[in-house]
C-alpha cells in the first residue's frame, strides 16, 4: 500500500525522515518558505514540492494544502520543524488527518501549557506565572526571588527570552510588548546544568531515549554568544536514569503518543534536583540528531519515519538494538566562510558539518572519557580558530 506523506518545514532539515519514506515506497510531498526553496532538498526522493512566502501566514498555508488535497489523496502530514507543530495541528483538526491537532500540539508549542500539564502531574517544574493580571505577576515577584526569565510561549530555542533582575525591569518590558505579553510567561531562574532527552514514542511510551549533557546552557550560548556543545551520557549512570524517569513521566503529562521528542530538564545547583524546561515534538536540532545516532546507531529521523508508517499501515513497529556508546557535537558561528578543520585530525572524528560560516564536528568512540576530554579540548580551540557572534533573533519572522 502507497502512502502519501505531506511534510512541512520552514528550516532545511527532515532529509532523513524524507529519504526514509521514499524507501518503504511511499510518495513525499514538500512544503518549505520561499527563502529556503533552493537549500538542498532531496530532489531525488521529494516527489513534488509546493513553496509559500512563509509556513506561518493563516489561511494561506490552509488554503494552500486544501487546494493540493483536490488531486492528491493525503493521509498524513509531518512538521520537520519546531516552528510548523501548531500549524500543523490546527491543520490536521481541520483536514480530519490523523495526528497531533491543535491542542494537543499546543502542549509541545506552548510554554505555558506544558508547565501547567506537567506540574498538574507531579512533574517538578521551576516557579512560573502567566503574564495576563497584574496583581498576580506583582504576588509572584513577592514570592519568587529574582532573577525571572520572560519567556515567548511559542517561540524556539533560546529565541525571544529576557533575564530579568528587578521588577521594573519587567514593567518596562511590558510596556514595550503592549498588546502581545499574554504570549509570554514568566519565570523563575534556576541556576544548573542542562541536559536534553531525545526520544522515539509509540502507542504513548518511550521505546528509544538517550540522555546528553550540554556543555553550556542553550540560552547562555544563544544570548551570550560561544560554541554550543553538547555529549551523550553514560546509559548506566544514576543521572541518566533520573533523566529518562522524568523524561517518560512528562511525555505522559504532555500526551505524547507517537513521533520523536526533543525535551530539556535543569539540575539546580542549590538542590540537585531535576526540573523539567520544555519539550517539542521533532529531532532535535545543532546536529543532536547525528550525535545520538553516532553514539547508538539509531537515526531519529528515519525512526519517526517508520512510527509514522507502521500507525498508517496497522503493523507494529519494533525499535532497532540500540549501542552504548559516547558522541558527542560541538558547532559555533565561525568567521570564515568555509572554516578549514584540517587541523582537527583524531581518529575519534566520525562527522564535519559542511555549512557555510559554521564550524563543527561529532566526536564518537565506546570510551565516554575520551569523548568529553576531546570536546573539552576542542571547545577551546573552536573559540580560537573560528568563533565569532551575531545579534540573537527575536522571533522566526527575523531570520
Amino acid at each position: 500500500m502507497s502512502l502519501t506523506f505531506l511534510c512541512m518545514a520552514s528550516y532545511f532539515k527532515g532529509v532523513d525522515f524524507m529519504k526514509a519514506v521514499k524507501a518503504m515506497g511511499h510518495h513525499v510531498l514538500l512544503l518549505v518558505p520561499e527563502r529556503h526553496k533552493d537549500d538542498p532538498w532531496p530532489r531525488d526522493v521529494v516527489d513534488e514540492l509546493f513553496v509559500l512566502p512563509s509556513l506561518q501566514k493563516m489561511p494561506d498555508v490552509l488554503y494552500t494544502i486544501a487546494w493540493l488535497m483536490r488531486g492528491r489523496k493525503v493521509d498524513t502530514l509531518v512538521a520537520l520543524d519546531d516552528f510548523d507543530v501548531e500549524t500543523a495541528g490546527l491543520l490536521r483538526a481541520h483536514l480530519r488527518l490523523p495526528g497531533q491537532g491543535e491542542t494537543a500540539a499546543r502542549a509541545f508549542r506552548d510554554k505555558l501549557t506544558m508547565r501547567e500539564l506537567a506540574r498538574a502531574a507531579g512533574v517538578r517544574v521551576p516557579e512560573y506565572t502567566r503574564v495576563v493580571n497584574y496583581d498576580e505577576l506583582r504576588d509572584f515577584m513577592a514570592r519568587v526571588p529574582a532573577p525571572w526569565v520572560l519567556k515567548p510561549r511559542s517561540e524556539a530555542s533560546a529565541m525571544g527570552i529576557r533575564k530579568l533582575h528587578e521588577a521594573e525591569q519587567l514593567w518596562r518590558a511590558l510596556d514595550q510588548l503592549g498588546d502581545t505579553q499574554s504570549y509570554f510567561v514568566l519565570e523563575q531562574f534556576v541556576p544548573g546544568d542542562v541536559f536534553h532527552v531525545d526520544s522515539l514514542v509509540d502507542n504513548g511510551r518511550p521505546v528509544f531515549s538517550r540522555a546528553s549533557a550540554y556543555a553550556r546552557p542553550p540560552m547562555n550560548v544563544y544570548h551570550e554568544g560561544g560554541v554550543f556543545g553538547s555529549r551523550t551520557l553514560a546509559t548506566d549512570a544514576a543521572l541518566t536514569q533520573g533523566l529518562l524517569e522524568i523524561n517518560t513521566r512528562t511525555l505522559a503529562a504532555l500526551g505524547m503518543v507517537r513521533g520523536a521528542n526533543h525535551a530539556e530538564f535543569i539540575r539546580g545547583h542549590a538542590d540537585g534536583e531535576l526540573y523539567f524546561l520544555e519539550c517539542a515534538a521533532r529531532v532535535g536540532g545543532a546536529n543532536i540528531a547525528e550525535m545520538v545516532e553516532y553514539a547508538s546507531g539509531v537515526n531519529l529521523w528515519g525512526e519517526w519515519a517508520r512510527i509514522e508508517e507502521a500507525f498508517l499501515t496497522g503493523r507494529p513497529y519494533t525499535a532497532p538494538e540500540a549501542r552504548a556508546d559516547s558522541a558527542g557535537v560541538l558547532v559555533c558561528l565561525a568567521r570564515q566562510q568555509w572554516p578549514d578543520l584540517g587541523a582537527y585530525a583524531d581518529p575519534e572524528i566520525v562527522f564535519r558539518l559542511h555549512k557555510e560560516h559554521h564550524a563543527g564536528l561529532i566526536v564518537a568512540a565506546p570510551d565516554a572519557g575520551r569523548v568529553e576530554a576531546l570536546l573539552n579540548t576542542y571547545l577551546e580551540r573552536f573559540a580560537v580558530d573560528f568563533l565569532t557572534s551575531a545579534p540573537p533573533k527575536n522571533s522566526v519572522t527575523e531570520m
